[in-house]
């Protein structure tokens, strides 16, 4: 472990006191917490993740290294890290290089050897904090300071950063760990998906039920949508506020008229929610884990989900032609809708389970059965 000292200042002023972990310099952001016992370069690596500073609340991070084949995109969307034990020993075969050195490479400043429960004890009970991590000298005045100045994330439209920039395909399926090798299944049908910060194996699990993906970034006009002549259409996890999305709402409220049947995931359920007249807000300090139980007002069933948003859709004010399909059971927020009549359904948790549990696999098949 470093010997450099770090601090993380919040903006309310509470300082912890740590060791250096990854690169060395400041960093600012929004200090949350992800409750997932595995999975961390998944999370890591989780666009959704823009412009915050992530704390694991697993004690011990790092042990299975890092992989090419665990990326869920070509960067590290963390502003910063916190651990509390950072592994000392990779032990995975498939490690290709250790956490550490990883995050050295891309520039993530990070700390360890702090008590993470103390702090997730605190944004739990004062709510989301802007915070800075830094390990280059910087005094715990200046810290405190530069975290009370940051823009924060309300009002922000982080989607356009984070989005491609233009249309590519992609039919690759899920990694066969067995066979060390992606699955490659025969495509039968088209779907056009919205990139609004999407993880890879949202696409993965598109492609392994025959769906042959077309990604579009985010600003692309529901004309060009449909005269790509899509079977389905889909509406990608992204970070940042939903209510400064407008042009995404605006989009998807002309495909509403077009009888595709729509799918939407996290920030894709957050806009086709506003799409239909709902509202957005702010939670108090976010969902982030592998182990949210949410319930599927429908069936009855009770799933474990994995989840990752700071945002959520208000339900005081729900149009007569949607219907409230999934609640949390944890805080009993709107997890899941659809419109009545229409192939359209969205969810606010995560069904492709990188990581997480795989009980709401089954919505990709619900998906793939309504393009016919």
């Amino acid at each position: 472990m470093s010997e450099t000292q770090a601090i993380l200042a919040l903006a309310d002023g509470r300082i912890f006191r740590g060791v250096a972990f990854g690169a060395t310099g400041n960093t600012v952001g929004e200090v949350c917490f992800n409750t997932s016992l595995t999975g961390y370069q998944e999370i890591l690596t989780d666009p959704s993740y823009t412009d915050q500073i992530m704390t694991f609340t697993y004690p011990h991070i790092g042990n299975v290294g890092v992989n090419a084949q665990d990326m869920e995109s070509d960067h590290v969307a963390v502003r910063g890290l916190i651990v509390r034990a950072p592994a000392r020993q990779t032990s995975s075969y498939r490690a290709e290089q250790d956490l550490a050195t990883w995050l050295k490479s891309k520039s993530v400043v990070g700390i360890a050897d702090i008590d993470t429960r103390a702090l997730v004890r605190h944004l739990r009970d004062h709510g989301a904090q802007h915070g800075v991590i830094a390990s280059d000298g910087m005094s715990e005045k200046d810290a405190v300071a530069k975290a009370k100045a940051w823009i924060g994330l309300e009002g922000r439209d982080l989607v356009g950063q984070v989005s491609c920039d233009h249309v590519s395909t992609w039919q690759q399926g899920t990694y066969d760990i067995d066979t060390a090798a992606y699955k490659q299944p025969a495509m039968k049908k088209h779907v056009v998906a919205f990139d609004f910060g999407c993880k890879r194996n949202i696409f993965r699990k598109l492609a392994d039920r025959g769906l042959k993906v077309s990604i579009v970034p985010a600003q692309t006009s529901a004309k060009d949508v449909l005269a790509m002549n899509p079977d389905g259409i889909f509406l990608s996890n992204g970070p940042g506020d939903p209510a400064a999305v407008a042009y995404a709402v605006d989009t998807i409220r002309e495909l509403l008229d077009a009888d595709t049947p729509i799918f939407g995931i996290c920030m894709g359920h957050q806009l086709l929610s506003q799409a239909l007249g709902l509202q957005t807000f702010k939670l108090k300090f976010g969902h982030r884990g592998g182990n949210h139980p949410v319930k599927d007002e429908t069936t009855g069933k009770i799933e474990i989900t994995s989840q990752n948003h700071g945002f959520a859709v208000a339900d005081d004010a729900v149009p007569e032609h949607v219907e409230i399909t999934h609640r949390s059971l944890f805080d009993g927020t709107v997890e899941g809708l659809c419109v009545k009549g229409k192939p359209i359904f969205s969810v606010q948790y995560h069904p492709e389970a990188s990581p997480g549990p795989q009980d709401a696999d089954y919505l990709f098949d619900r998906f793939a059965n309504l393009l016919g």
